[in-house]
């Protein structure tokens, strides 16, 4: 696989799928970027567990956090890595030892490490390096163009509204760069 793009299916294939993220490094301080990403996941219904030796044990965002990944007591889909990215291999190794193993390893911004996606994609993983998953939800929702940002997101439907007070968009939508995805063929289902 290529990883320095990634098809907007593949990563809108993973989003819309996954529905428990372990995140490695998240931080308890509301200033941190892996703060604002796991509150944003959490907001968008997923099932995030905090993975942090320095909040073990503590809740984050009524979630509770474990020290390593070998202590979550149960099936996580995505582990989303924010670390440097020299431990980014030793996270994979790790969530390689996992019975069920994650089926997807998520290395942030400013996070690569061949060695490790090489491990993983060996071990039958799917890789993402270099992006936050907040973000690319958001692009590819649509949401982050309510900033005037351009997500390549062309479409005359009205995208669906996930509720819960704000208004949140789901991902089932199809761009210019990723075309139809089977989550948007079926929304297309539903509303003719």
């Amino acid at each position: 696989m290529n990883h320095d793009s990634y098809d907007d299916g593949y990563i809108r294939g993973i989003l819309n799928t996954v529905k428990t993220i372990a995140m490695v490094g998240v931080s308890a301080n509301v200033s941190r970027p892996s703060y604002f990403a796991f509150k944003y996941l959490l907001e968008r219904r997923f099932h995030m567990i905090p993975v942090n030796p320095a909040l073990a044990g503590a809740e984050l965002l009524g979630q509770k956090s474990y020290a390593t990944l070998a202590e979550i007591p149960e099936a996580i889909d995505m582990v989303d890595i924010f670390r440097a990215s020299q431990f980014a291999r030793g996270i994979v190794e790790e969530a390689l030892a996992m019975n069920p193993r994650p089926w997807v390893i998520w290395m942030q911004l400013g996070v690569r490490n061949d060695d490790a996606a090489r491990l993983a994609e060996a071990n039958g993983l799917k890789v993402v390096m270099n992006r936050c998953p907040k973000i690319e939800y958001g692009r590819l929702s649509s949401e982050i163009a309510w900033m005037g940002v351009n997500t390549r997101t062309l479409t005359s439907k009205r995208a669906r509204i996930l509720g819960g007070g704000i208004q949140r968009l789901a991902l089932d939508r199809p761009t210019t760069a990723g075309g139809a995805t089977p989550a948007a063929q079926r929304a297309e289902l539903i509303e003719d």
